[in-house]
């Protein structure tokens, strides 16, 4: 392997999310506590949202007052929106992102209007975040198949990615949502996008529903994509996108390609505990 691969964790927001049970603002807070000791240097700790659509999000800015920074992590949040940033600009986040799909349908029940219409939204994010200097990341949702519309184009994903990153994402990730990608669709995507796009600028979210998401990072390395989402415990799902069940396991991936793989000190002990808490949490 000519590069190594970066892991970017989104177990506590991607990974909780969807939790029905809620779970107490304090576990929250430990769990990225101990990821943040763990050499992963990207945590995603929360989302922006209405407390509303996604009640379990509804302590974040809390969680970004009362985590323990640790120097080289950067902790990011899911900003949907204008009032998103402004309130994880109180909270000192480093990053944000924004998300878009591909699947007009998925888009509709999601954020509640057309693809279109939700790029334009981030208009405004785009300009705050310029002048705050804080770095945005994009989210294409749908990258292969959406569950209300079946297969979805390699041009239409091309179409969306480029746009955010036209606008100023600095990385997009490429979702396939409901973990129907195989390796043969996942390389007939990422052919049509990295033939367009820089592949520095592109990383690769994998859901395991059906068990292919190891095989699908191996595409997405042949094709030079080095960063890959994962989540803590393999947990994940998208309150929109039924059928969702859970995001590559951080511990899972580090296992299929040797921790020597990685950037950074990863420390596979301290993973592994932050495995076990969040399950007996989960328990409870």
């Amino acid at each position: 392997m000519d590069k190594k691969i970066s892991i970017f964790e989104v177990g506590p927001r991607d990974g909780l999310q969807n939790i029905k049970n809620e779970i107490p603002i304090n576990r929250k807070i430990d769990l990225i506590d101990i990821l943040s000791s763990t050499g992963i240097t990207k945590i995603e700790c929360g989302s922006f949202v209405s407390a509303k659509w996604v009640p379990q999000m509804k302590d974040t800015e809390k969680i970004f007052q009362k985590i323990r920074r640790k120097d080289g992590v950067k902790y990011t949040a899911l900003t949907p929106n204008l009032k998103g940033l402004e309130n994880a600009l109180d909270a000192q986040v480093d990053e944000v992102a924004v998300f878009a799909a591909a699947s007009e349908t998925f888009s509709q029940k999601n954020v509640n209007c057309s693809i279109t219409e939700s790029l334009e939204r981030f208009e405004d994010i785009f300009k705050k975040a310029g002048q705050k200097k804080i770095p945005v990341r994009g989210y294409v949702s749908c990258i292969v198949e959406c569950p209300y519309e079946g297969k979805v184009m390699p041009d239409k994903v091309l179409e969306v990615t480029s746009r955010l990153l036209d606008m100023g994402c600095y990385e997009v990730s490429l979702g396939d949502t409901i973990g129907k990608g195989t390796p043969k669709t996942v390389e007939a995507l990422l052919k049509v996008i990295c033939e367009n796009l820089k592949v520095e600028q592109l990383a690769g979210h994998f859901h395991d529903t059906s068990d292919t998401a190891i095989k699908n990072v191996e595409v997405g390395l042949k094709y030079g994509i080095t960063t890959f989402d994962t989540a803590i415990g393999g947990l994940g799902g998208c309150p929109y996108a039924p059928g969702a069940k859970g995001n590559l396991s951080t511990v899972n991936l580090i296992n299929a390609f040797g921790i020597n793989s990685f950037i950074g000190a990863l420390d596979l002990e301290k993973l592994l505990c932050a495995e076990k808490y969040l399950f007996e949490l989960l328990k409870k």
